[in-house]
């Protein structure tokens, strides 16, 4: 897809992944709509591109409410007539498969997953009329091979890989024209070791728990050691200008991280953890 003057929506768009993905895409000619659950650095963020030239409107959205993600579709067609682009990208983590309360799960799955499910439910039925589109949802290295501490965020990850798997075919079967991508990234230059910033209220507690605490310093430690959000904002722009499925921006992690999942089902011997949390090459 040639994105020049294409409607480009991103969640999560006021930081991180999402905000290089959209500096990225109006580099091209693309045209803005960007939503957050943080309106004050989202409103910052939507005057900071103005002023440079960019068409961007900014949505308020909290992902794991079906009501905000309709609006947010209302605002790109109301200020822009449609969509072309959808970036579920939203994300959060916390939690281990020890311990961690139903409630933090549910906060878990409801963002990386619901907010995938909603998105796709409000913007799909658009990009099939038009067939015209680009789907692309954010999933992770950890949506492909488990990884200690991480148990909420890698079922939901894996979660958004099958999402994508199921959705590919779903639109080969209609022989649309409407294209999807599974971005499934390794550590990355991202706020997601401070996801309980975003944490419910009623949640609050397990953001100063000595688990949270523990989780955090450790995601952090691996975070910094990531890639910079520019490169994999340029897969991004890639596998759209291309319309590939996978957008693996460590690609020889992903596939050995699937190649010993293919090992360990075939062996019954599971794979030695390295020092960074995935299976050793």
């Amino acid at each position: 897809m040639d994105i020049k003057d294409k409607v480009a929506v991103i969640t999560g768009g006021a930081s991180g992944i999402g905000l290089a993905t959209a500096k990225k895409f109006a580099a091209h000619g693309a045209k803005l709509v960007l939503a957050d659950i943080e309106e004050g650095p989202l409103a910052l963020v939507v005057t900071e591109l103005r002023a440079s030239g960019i068409e961007v409107v900014g949505a308020h959205c909290d992902v794991r409410r079906e009501e905000d993600v309709l609006n947010l579709r209302d605002v790109a067609v109301n200020e822009f007539g449609t969509a072309h682009i959808v970036f579920n990208n939203a994300g959060v983590a916390a939690g281990s498969a020890i311990g961690t309360s139903k409630k933090v799960w549910d906060w878990v799955m409801d963002v990386n997953v619901g907010g995938v499910i909603s998105g796709m439910n409000a913007f799909l039925p658009l990009l099939l009329e038009q067939n015209e589109g680009h789907i692309i949802n954010t999933a992770s290295l950890a949506g492909l091979g488990g990884v200690p501490g991480m148990a909420p965020y890698n079922a939901s990850k894996f979660a958004v890989v099958g999402i994508c798997e199921s959705l590919f075919y779903d639109l080969q079967i209609r022989q649309s024209k409407v294209k999807v991508s599974a971005l499934c990234p390794g550590f990355v230059k991202t706020r997601i070791h401070e996801s309980t910033r975003n944490l419910p209220s009623d949640l609050r507690s397990y953001a100063e728990s000595p688990e949270a605490a523990f989780m955090n310093d450790m995601a952090k430690s691996f975070v910094e050691a990531g890639i910079e959000v520019e490169t994999l904002a340029d897969a991004v722009y890639d596998a759209v200008d291309q319309g590939h499925f996978w957008i693996l921006t460590h690609h020889k992690a992903a596939v050995r991280t699937t190649e010993k999942r293919a090992q360990w089902m075939a062996t019954n011997e599971a794979p030695a953890l390295g020092f960074d949390g995935v299976t050793q090459p």
